[in-house]
């Protein structure tokens, strides 16, 4: 159903692709739009339990692009050095697909908003859960189940890691 990654040599391990979706603080969303052309919008997520989820207002497009197809993909950069000398970029990054699905259910979706909170907020309990209590009603939380994901980096960092590999 899913391509196979061209360059296996450069496939980053599965916990190596989960770490990077734990690092990374933003993504980049890409959705079918309006009259079949791509729509890709940056923004906040938090990966838990093998899917991913994000915020947004309760109408508007990303939604609307939702509810007519909610096959969707997403994408982040871990690292992304520009190397001059060499005419190359030193890269890591992630690329999920999967189904987005509007969270309805008011428990799920405060979990969800809970564990979103608790990544960008880490060390203020009380003040995420106020900002939560504010705002649950206007906020609209996604939960994009994974179905197919892949991790992929430099060819130069492949050759790094397993030049320090041998050295240990």
């Amino acid at each position: 159903m899913f391509r196979k990654m061209r360059r296996v040599k450069q496939l980053l391990s599965k916990e190596e692709t989960i770490a990077v979706l734990n690092r990374g603080t933003s993504g980049v969303l890409a959705l079918c739009g309006e009259n079949q052309y791509p729509y890709a919008v940056p923004l906040s997520y938090v990966y838990s339990d093998s899917k991913i989820y994000f915020h947004c207002a309760t109408t508007g497009y990303k939604l609307d692009s939702i509810k007519q197809n909610n096959k969707v993909s997403f994408c982040v950069i871990d690292k992304d050095t520009v190397m001059q000398e060499e005419y190359t970029t030193y890269f890591r990054s992630v690329i999920v697909f999967g189904k987005a699905y509007i969270l309805s259910n008011e428990q799920e979706k405060r979990q969800a908003l809970e564990k979103l909170a608790e990544k960008y907020s880490p060390h203020n309990e009380q003040g995420r859960l106020a900002e939560i209590e504010k705002f649950f009603q206007q906020v609209c939380m996604v939960k994009i189940d994974i179905e197919h994901m892949t991790g992929k980096e430099a060819i130069e960092l492949v050759k790094q890691k397993n030049c320090f590999c041998k050295k240990e």
